[in-house]
């Protein structure tokens, strides 16, 4: 049995920094919030996560915003809702 996040860190980025090979998508986010799981889908289908004034639906297999709304409101153009990356552990396993 699989189980989904319980937590995402959502970024919110401009669009054409998404778009730019080698951007640095998680280092500048306009705006970001720590999202947690509601136990329910949202109306996309995916999970629905809540938090510091977002609402999203998020795809935990390909870490993808399937939907979002900011302070109730949907995102204005030009804006897009990324996932930041995992953090690193930093431990290594010994042999």
């Amino acid at each position: 049995m699989t189980t989904e996040p319980q937590r995402f860190e959502i970024l919110l980025v401009p669009e054409h920094v998404k778009n730019r090979p080698g951007a640095p998508q998680a280092d500048h986010p306009l705006r970001s919030a720590v999202v947690e799981a509601t136990g329910t889908n949202g109306a996309s289908g995916y999970p629905h996560y809540t938090g510091e004034g977002m609402e999203a639906d998020i795809d935990p297999v390909t870490r993808t915003v399937e939907a979002v709304l900011v302070d109730g409101s949907e995102l204005d153009p030009g804006m897009t809702a990324l996932i930041a990356p995992e953090p690193r552990t930093g431990t290594r396993r010994r042999k």
